[in-house]
């Protein structure tokens, strides 16, 4: 389970144990390198493809040769880097970036709503908690993950700035970013893939940041929508997460998988 851009592992907190107790599933959920309590990224230019370097490194050390692969995000853009060297079972993305070619404008666009974010990001970096404090820090601080303010609690938004504030792979992943391209060979997945469009995403929203995806990507893709969520839906809907999850790995695991449109909500 990969998190996205600026937070840790602590975002599938509300998720990663509802699959674990189960007793189904191994579920192993890191933080990312250059991120708040992650390996040191050793090297400046960080990208996708860094970020899955280190990740599967992890996964030679827990001797999995493949895994489920959950992403969120970013998570989801290293998810299908995964995918592609032949690591990935499966990928659900979760508000899936990546979703573009060099010089898409839907890029440049979800590149300039964190460079927005840099002052409340400095807030962050200065005085830590106490920016929470400030007249309307609540509401900017929950714009990019939730649908409303109060979907998500004191500590989880407590735990997201700590993260933020503690992550010095800002500047390097948007500085790479803007020179590369994301996801080019779509076409070419040969595991299956589920995309989870939640409804209240802002940072990138279904009706504009898919179309790369459904273009390109396989027939039979499974395409899962979550209604009155936003980017982040394991703070809001943790059992609606884990449900969408399971089931689609589920589906995977059987001999005759029937591939399905379904719609939670």
């Amino acid at each position: 389970m990969l998190h996205g851009f600026l937070m840790s592992q602590t975002v599938w907190e509300p998720v990663a144990p509802r699959l674990a107790d189960t007793g189904r599933y191994e579920v192993f959920a890191p933080t990312m390198a250059g991120h708040n309590g992650g390996p040191y990224a050793g090297t400046w230019l960080l990208s996708s493809s860094v970020l899955a370097d280190h990740v599967e490194r992890q996964l030679d050390e827990l001797g999995w040769e493949t895994a489920h692969m959950v992403g969120n995000s970013l998570g989801g853009w290293v998810a299908f880097e995964l995918e592609r060297r032949g690591r990935a079972r499966s990928v659900t993305g979760i508000g899936a970036a990546g979703g573009w070619t060099r010089w898409s404008p839907v890029k440049f666009e979800v590149i300039s709503k964190f460079i927005a974010g840099m002052p409340m990001l400095a807030l962050a970096r200065l005085f830590g908690q106490r920016t929470l404090q400030l007249p309307l820090s609540r509401r900017l601080a929950t714009l990019p993950l939730t649908a409303t303010p109060d979907g998500i609690s004191e500590r989880q938004l407590s735990a997201v700035v700590e993260d933020a504030a503690h992550c010095p792979a800002y500047f390097q992943l948007l500085a790479k970013s803007l020179l590369d391209p994301g996801l080019l060979q779509l076409a070419d997945t040969g595991v299956p893939v589920q995309l989870v469009l939640c409804e209240k995403d802002r940072v990138v929203p279904a009706s504009r940041f898919y179309r790369h995806f459904t273009n390109f990507l396989p027939a039979g893709t499974r395409m899962t929508r979550l209604d009155g969520v936003g980017h982040v839906p394991m703070f809001e809907a943790p059992d609606r997460v884990a449900q969408v999850i399971s089931e689609f790995i589920d589906d995977c695991r059987r001999p005759e998988r029937e591939v399905i449109d379904p719609s939670a909500s």
